[in-house]
């Protein structure tokens, strides 16, 4: 499990649909950043900056950095990409942010703004590939194939940027086979990180439409869960993180009618995180009828992890073993991953 206290501190920006040359059907980016229309001007920019750093969250050991969000990057002119990095870029100079990130299509990198992406100081571009299947593509909208991701990765790396990858199990024409073999392709280009985003029916969205007409049915909570633990595991075993796992709750996104239909759970991550724990203690864990009490040691970080969403771990772990009466202990000693019985 990654770690928090290596993530980077990340400010984000956001440019809500700026640059983006398609509607995908599963996209309604105000309600999913709370963001109208995009302040791109100087003052917006230097405000957001000024009130992060001087919050006092802002932990200069914490690797920070500036990230634009919700865009297509690099499908803005050159112009107002040199804007934009431009009024980020004296705070870099000056030691507050480390680097830049940005978001962008498989298919809208050129080496002109590549080079000048690299001046100003972005070091990582995380690319909205969804699927590595060309139907999946076709059918959500997203005007490129899975070709012009291998393209886009390599040449990313060619040019030395780190490479973020954002995936969307259960688009329209995905399955469970589809999604693993996707995940295969991805391992194959390997990128410096992932991030999962199980498809969600949000109201005003082709995809909605789809559902609505009964034409396109979503993951169900459990299915979701699973194949984000699976997905995880695969990653992470070949050391790619998994930075993000399913959208980051908004004010526009919890109100009530907003999301329609699919795997949406405010937890959602921890749900994964406890599910692959759950996973890897499995075979720590006393045979079934062995024990009516269990006490359970385990690190304290750990703890959540054990329990689970409410409590849920606890009840698998009688599930798993007959008892009935189980005591967790913390004891630090103990190496991340061991539980003792």
């Amino acid at each position: 499990m990654p770690n928090a206290k290596h993530r980077p501190l990340i400010v984000p920006i956001f440019i809500p649909h700026l640059g983006c040359p398609h509607q995908c059907i599963f996209c309604q980016q105000k309600t999913i950043t709370s963001q109208s229309a995009p302040k791109i001007n100087k003052q917006e920019i230097v405000k957001i900056l000024e009130t992060a750093i001087n919050s006092p969250k802002f932990n200069a050991n914490r690797n920070p950095q500036v990230a634009f969000y919700g865009g297509t990057f690099t499908n803005l002119s050159l112009g107002l990409m040199e804007k934009l990095l431009g009024e980020v870029y004296p705070y870099i100079k000056k030691g507050f942010f480390n680097a830049i990130k940005v978001s962008t299509r498989p298919d809208a990198l050129d080496s002109e703004r590549l080079e000048m992406m690299k001046y100003y100081g972005v070091r990582t571009v995380e690319l909205g590939t969804q699927s590595m299947d060309d139907n999946v593509l076709r059918l959500s909208k997203r005007g490129h194939s899975a070709d012009d991701t291998v393209k886009a990765v390599r040449q990313l790396q060619d040019f030395g940027f780190k490479v973020g990858i954002q995936l969307m199990p259960g688009l329209p024409g995905d399955s469970n086979k589809i999604f693993k073999t996707t995940v295969t392709k991805i391992l194959q280009l390997k990128p410096d990180m992932v991030r999962l985003y199980p498809a969600l029916v949000i109201k005003g969205t082709r995809l909605a439409q789809l559902y609505l007409e009964n034409k396109y049915k979503p993951l169900e909570l459990k299915e979701a869960v699973e194949t984000c633990i699976e997905t995880c595991v695969r990653f992470e075993a070949q050391n790619i993180p998994v930075i993000r796992i399913g959208l980051m709750s908004s004010p526009d996104l919890l109100e009530k009618g907003t999301i329609l239909a699919g795997p949406w759970h405010p937890a959602f991550g921890f749900l994964v995180r406890s599910g692959i724990y759950r996973n890897k203690i499995k075979p720590l864990l006393p045979e079934s009828g062995v024990l009516s009490k269990i006490t359970i040691s385990v690190q304290s970080k750990e703890e959540p992890l054990l329990r689970g969403h409410k409590n849920s771990g606890l009840q698998w772990i009688e599930q798993q073993t007959g008892a009935r009466d189980i005591k967790i202990e913390t004891d630090d000693n103990i190496p991340f991953g061991i539980i003792r019985c």
